[in-house]
């Protein structure tokens, strides 16, 4: 029984030339786009399909005609200018997924970091798509579930750590870890600093949240990103490549 944890993209990517047989692997990017998902999943979206390129986004566009096109580059909403022509529906504000924009559809979604993090876990046996919004819904799953192998897998900022996820891995790290017999220094680090730091306190300090605070448009997603345990359910990524909500 091994606890992993991943905290920058050079790590997930390099995770994704692994052996993830038998792994659950919980993929978390606190600001914004786990968040945007269960929030998205919350509001009645059937289904999320999460690509790593502007490029694949448009190529399942293609194939879903009927699906809303989501996500972000630098934070903001993809235009026509970075697509050569077709504007996206949203961005990667949680907030502007509402029971009536996304009720009943199909959301087709790339952001800079997050959805490559879901990606590299594509071989996984099991993964999830985690946020505070979520969180004992998550670690209850994963405290029934007993999974062999868990690998909690940090979106981060850019190419670097980032705090929020940090924050979030620590408390399931937390939550979890009287169930495994081996666990691994950034997963002790991830719960240390969890156990040390409030998170109402000290993710607001991040240096996401401080470049999403100074945008007027964007700064109330912090707050909304930091609400504990708001949605009562697990997301997890289909045999499809959908993540899909569960009861």
């Amino acid at each position: 029984m091994s606890l992993q944890t991943t905290s920058t993209p050079a790590d997930f990517e390099a995770l994704a030339q692994t052996d993830l047989s038998g792994t659950t692997c919980v993929v978390l990017d606190i600001l914004r786009a786990t968040s945007s998902m269960i929030t998205a999943l919350a509001n009645g979206a059937e289904q999320i399909l999460p690509v790593a390129t502007i490029e694949e986004a448009l190529a399942a566009k293609a194939e879903h005609p009927e699906a809303l096109l989501c996500g972000e580059r630098n934070g903001l909403r993809i235009t026509a200018a970075q697509t050569g022509g077709t504007e996206f529906d949203l961005g990667n504000s949680p907030r502007e997924y509402t029971a009536e924009m996304v009720a009943g559809k199909t959301l087709i979604t790339t952001t800079t970091n997050g959805t490559r993090a879901l990606r590299a876990c594509v071989n996984a046996e099991h993964t999830l798509v985690a946020s505070f919004l979520n969180l004992t819904a998550t670690t209850d799953y994963l405290r029934t579930a007993k999974p062999s192998r868990l690998v909690i897998v940090c979106g981060g900022t850019y190419e670097e750590a980032a705090l929020e996820d940090t924050l979030a891995a620590g408390a399931i790290a937390e939550s979890v870890w009287d169930l495994f017999d081996e666990c691994d220094d950034a997963s002790q680090a991830a719960r240390l600093l969890f156990a040390s730091a409030p998170v109402e306190e000290t993710l607001p300090q991040a240096k996401n949240a401080q470049r999403l605070l100074s945008l007027p448009d964007l700064a109330e997603d912090v707050e909304h990103c930091l609400q504990s345990d708001r949605y009562p359910f697990t997301a997890t990524v289909a045999a499809n490549g959908m993540i899909q909500r569960n009861a």
